[in-house]
């Protein structure tokens, strides 16, 4: 079961609708479905909500202490509740997949992740699950941070609206550890191919020659 759900984001307005707070929107949609309000929370570093899923209570975790210091907040809250990493699941912008597409899966490195990275640290294990939110990748690494930090244009935003919608869907299986099945709701879709370029219109055919004058004949 997950005991602990969290979204990986930055605080503050400036950075509210950049891709690397894919993870802040998924935790609100579901915070929305389940009728619930994050609050400030102290003691554990974020906005918090608590909620009822099937008779078990869960946690909705978005820590405010910027992208680099998730951990410090992911674990305050698991070590006061005596949740494992295990019971964990984070949400998070993934450049490895395109806006669109979303991937559940257990453990694994942090990919140079930098919320990751420190929640590795501080929880001291890997074996959390994760929510991987397709944003793209800009195509060079130099430019990756610039990216992340960028609002995606309407058409990224609508695809990675819909693959959080599934995993708003996947929620309820993934808090009764049904991972098999969430796993199917959140992989099914695809994102939309793109479309192929339009082919260049073909040149206008060459006029025809004007015909040759016909030969003058001798007389007689």
């Amino acid at each position: 079961m997950i005991k602990l759900f969290v979204g990986l984001g930055n605080p503050g307005p400036e950075y509210e609708a950049t891709r690397h707070n894919a993870g802040f929107w998924w935790i609100d949609a579901v915070a929305r479905t389940l009728g619930v309000q994050l609050v400030a929370e102290r003691g554990y570093h974020g906005l918090v909500a608590r909620a009822n899923v099937q008779g078990r209570s869960v946690w909705l975790l978005e820590p405010q202490t910027f992208m680099n210091l998730s951990g410090q907040s992911v674990a305050a809250l698991a070590r006061f509740y005596k949740i494992a990493p295990e019971e964990i699941l984070v949400a998070h912008d993934e450049l490895d997949l395109p806006p669109g597409q979303a991937k559940l899966k257990q453990g694994g490195g942090h990919a140079g992740h930098n919320g990751l990275r420190d929640i590795h640290a501080k929880l001291g294990s890997s074996d959390y699950w994760r929510l991987r939110l397709g944003v793209g990748h800009p195509g060079q690494k130099s430019e990756v941070v610039g990216w992340v930090l960028r609002k995606a244009p309407l058409d990224e935003r609508i695809a990675l609206e819909q693959a959080i919608d599934r995993g708003v869907k996947a929620f309820a299986d993934l808090a009764a550890g049904e991972m098999t099945r969430a796993t199917l709701t959140i992989h099914t879709d695809k994102p939309p191919r793109p479309k192929p370029p339009k082919p260049a219109p073909a040149p206008a055919p060459a006029p025809a020659p004007a015909p040759a004058p016909a030969p003058d004949l001798p007389p007689g």
